[in-house]
């Protein structure tokens, strides 16, 4: 399986893993210019874009902390295209989530940075 089939079916296993939590999926491989936010859910009435980051193993660190400022820029950039997009209030409540995996351990990080307008 190539990469973007890798992720692809880590995002797939990510999105069940918060169904699971209670989240709704809303859209998967939200693409916009500024790049793609891997799931939007919902969690009660909170708006939550969702990265996904795997690693085999945690020999080049964990899959968490790839998630740097410029990722999350984007991430911000994006999340401002689908709230105009789809028409959300900025009232709402959001967040950016992590779902962090590690061969086949999962960990969800809630609120993992703040959102930087867009």
């Amino acid at each position: 399986m190539n990469r973007r089939g890798l992720g692809r079916a880590y995002e797939e296993r990510a999105a069940h893993f918060l169904e699971q939590k209670g989240y709704r999926i809303l859209a998967r491989n939200y693409s916009t210019r500024y790049g793609e936010i891997d799931l939007v859910a919902q969690e009660g009435e909170v708006l939550c874009f969702v990265e996904v980051k795997y690693r085999k193993n945690s020999a080049f660190g964990w899959p968490g902390e790839a998630v740097g400022r410029e990722k999350q820029r984007k991430l911000s950039f994006s999340a401002g295209v689908y709230l105009m997009k789809e028409q959300v209030g900025l009232n709402r409540p959001m967040r950016f989530d992590v779902v962090s995996i590690i061969g086949e351990e999962y960990t969800l990080i809630r609120d993992a940075f703040p959102y930087a307008g867009g």
